[in-house]
């Protein structure tokens, strides 16, 4: 049994394998919504109180609503769009002795190995494809079961349960079909060109599975891609729920945080900084007025965070343990952007909202990742706090995470938006 938030976040999920199909699922959300698409390559005509948005390179997007030219602060959300997978090679088939074709691959992000074997997979990303005038851009995405990258039998590796180091350019290869299997000419026919219009791609393999409710009350969720979906999913859902009648609200969903968001259309881009310069100018803001608003306001940096693990409770920090359906999450340490006073105000928010919070700090033994936040704000410096939502199996193919903390995140960020918040010295009051 499912309730209708939590199947949305399924469909969700289910339309959004690649970074590229987050943002064209964002964008039939935003355009349902009444938002109006801006190109990055041509002028912006805005208005005061309509929502817009605008993508890069397909795979990153920032909507936002600006309710006046005067308006106070930016209150910014930022999820990304990208999770770790296995990215296809150029010239990808490989061919097997004359029996069965696999295809080249090559890991994208820090996922887990070991458990992509065995399970149905299938591809999707873009294409880019001659034509008459040029060159275009196609999403494409095979909806079925159609390769897996299976595993050696134990009678043929005595030693697979005592721990084996995994070789990326042998043991996670997929197999694709038999002799001759050709994806590109697959992947040629269902976006109608000939395959040798194909001139590149960003192709990415995917779980074909379905998210799941399980539990002994059904207290839980499993879904590939959880990391960071959920969060984008929270995020627009709110964005597109919520009205501020001061501040310009802003939801911002990036790309290749899983490899360091260092590209053009990664937090560590100037794609937040261009997009509120063009808000700025159209607002008749100058450089100080820019400033203000910037620091006046805030970024919610949200990315899932680990569980306390049932089996492994030691891996956790001995005094602030989180637990999944046990609220948002706040995440503090070095790694992050959180300080004193963006936790204590985004408590304050979810207080009033009546949204449970809880702390996450690493166990000093195991240092965790960093995410977004941090390399964001060498690009804006907004006031920041890094949030997600708890869960298990973080990289895995298939994750764990609470079925009531859905809610609890896009109650808190609606919260977030809907706030109206200003610093005055060391203190800060909300409306």
């Amino acid at each position: 049994m499912t309730d209708k938030l939590t199947e949305r976040l399924f469909n969700f999920i289910e339309s959004s394998p690649t970074a590229c199909h987050t943002v064209n699922a964002v964008r039939a959300l935003l355009l349902n919504a009444g938002f109006t698409e801006l190109p990055e390559t041509g002028p912006w005509e805005l208005g005061e109180g309509k929502g817009y948005f605008t993508a890069r390179s397909q795979s990153s997007v920032i909507a936002f609503r600006a309710p006046k030219k005067d308006f106070s602060a930016f209150s910014v959300v930022a999820p990304h769009g990208d999770s770790p997978c296995f990215k296809v090679k150029g010239k990808p088939e490989m061919d097997c002795g004359g029996l069965y074709t696999k295809l080249n691959t090559e890991v994208y992000g820090g996922t887990i190995l070991s458990l992509w074997f065995d399970r149905p997979l299938s591809v999707a990303g873009r294409l880019g494809i001659r034509t008459q005038e040029g060159v275009r851009m196609q999403l494409v995405n095979v909806p079925r079961d159609l390769m897996t990258i299976p595993s050696l039998a134990i009678h043929m590796d005595r030693e697979a349960n005592n721990g084996k180091k995994l070789d990326p350019q042998r043991d996670t290869l997929p197999l694709l079909g038999g002799k001759g299997a050709d994806l590109l000419k697959l992947l040629s026919e269902l976006a109608g060109v000939n395959k040798e219009d194909i001139l590149s791609h960003d192709l990415y393999l995917y779980s074909r599975a379905r998210g799941t409710v399980f539990g002994a009350e059904s207290e839980f969720i499993q879904a590939p891609r959880l990391d960071d979906l959920e969060c984008a999913f929270s995020a627009i859902t709110a964005f597109i729920g919520s009205e501020n009648p001061e501040n310009c609200t802003v939801c911002a969903i990036f790309d290749n945080e899983e490899t360091g968001s260092m590209t053009r259309q990664g937090a560590g881009s100037t794609m937040l900084s261009d997009v509120l310069d063009r808000i700025c100018k159209w607002a008749g803001k100058d450089g100080e007025e820019r400033s203000l608003a910037i620091q006046n306001g805030m970024l919610l940096s949200a990315d899932n965070a680990h569980a306390v693990h049932p089996n492994y409770p030691d891996k956790a920090d001995p005094t602030s343990k989180c637990g999944m359906n046990g609220g948002i999450v706040i995440k503090h340490s070095t790694r992050y952007a959180t300080d004193a006073a963006t936790a204590a105000l985004f408590k304050r928010i979810c207080e009033k909202a009546n949204v449970p919070t809880q702390d996450y700090y690493n166990n000093s033994s195991t240092p965790g990742g960093g995410t977004l936040g941090l390399i964001s704000g060498s690009q804006v410096p907004i006031p920041t706090v890094d949030i997600g939502l708890a869960e298990l199996s973080m990289h895995s193919p298939y994750e764990t995470a609470g079925r009531e903390d859905l809610k609890h995140m896009v109650d808190g960020m609606t919260a977030f938006y809907n706030s109206v918040f200003s610093w005055e010295g060391n203190s800060c009051r909300i409306d």
